[in-house]
Formats: C-alpha cells, sequence, structure tokens
C-alpha cells in the first residue's frame, strides 16, 4: 500500500511564488542589462515559471489560478520594465539600482520604457499573460 501524498502548508505557496519571483526578476534584469535591450520575450518565460510554480505548490486548476497566474506574470513583467530602465538610467548617474528605481519618476519611467521596446517585446508582454492563464488551467 502506497502512503498518502503530503499537503504542501497553504503558506508556502506565497514564498514560493515570491522567491521564483525574485529569482526570475534578477535574471531578466542581469540578461537585460547584459544585452542592452529590454528583453520582452523573457515574460514568457516568466510565465512558465509561474505556471510551474502554481502547479507544484498545489494550488488547485481552475479560474483563480489562471488569475493568479496572469497578475503575476503581469506585475513581474513591469517591475522588470521598471528595474531595468532604472538601472541603465542610474548607471549614467551613479547611482546604484535600487537607489534609482527609486527616484525615477512615472512619467520619466513610461518615456524610457516606451523608447527602449520594440513591437516584439510589446507583442511577447501581451502574450504572456494570457498563455499563463491558459497554461494553468
Amino acid at each position: 500500500m502506497s502512503p498518502a501524498p503530503r499537503r504542501i502548508p497553504r503558506w508556502l505557496l506565497p514564498v514560493m511564488l515570491v522567491v521564483a519571483s525574485a529569482c526570475v526578476l534578477v535574471i531578466w534584469v542581469s540578461l537585460a542589462l547584459y544585452l542592452e535591450r529590454q528583453t520582452g520575450w523573457m515574460a514568457l518565460l516568466v510565465a512558465l515559471d509561474v505556471v510551474l510554480v502554481l502547479r507544484l505548490g498545489g494550488m488547485v486548476a481552475g479560474t483563480r489560478r489562471a488569475i493568479l497566474a496572469a497578475v503575476v506574470t503581469v506585475a513581474i513583467s513591469a517591475l522588470a520594465l521598471w528595474t531595468v530602465s532604472a538601472t541603465q538610467l542610474g548607471f549614467a548617474f551613479g547611482l546604484a539600482p535600487w537607489e534609482s528605481a527609486l527616484r525615477l519618476g512615472a512619467h520619466h519611467g513610461w518615456t524610457l520604457i516606451s523608447l527602449s521596446t520594440t513591437p516584439l517585446d510589446v507583442l511577447a508582454m501581451i502574450a504572456a499573460p494570457l498563455l499563463a492563464a491558459w497554461w494553468t488551467r
């Protein structure tokens, strides 16, 4: 007789999402700074990461999981775009990335992001939350 599967504690899923999101955010920002581009295609990998974390975390399939996957994917993508733009601007002024991210205003940040994203980046970032929602259902 096989043992019953162990149930994952409820508090573990948010912790898993935060840790995985932070890791993929660092990877995205590092890659974007190395390539000197926004690398919007990373949003697709973020969607895949979120889907895997939600499935491994034991969240029940359904509408709630699909909405959570889409929202987390959008949040990580927006934070990555903001951090990349702030870090590139911060390098010019001799600021640390976190200092620059806190000082960057909304209008200036939006201007930098809109100037540096390509149509392919925008397409990937629009498709990522939709794919995340679809993959989790």
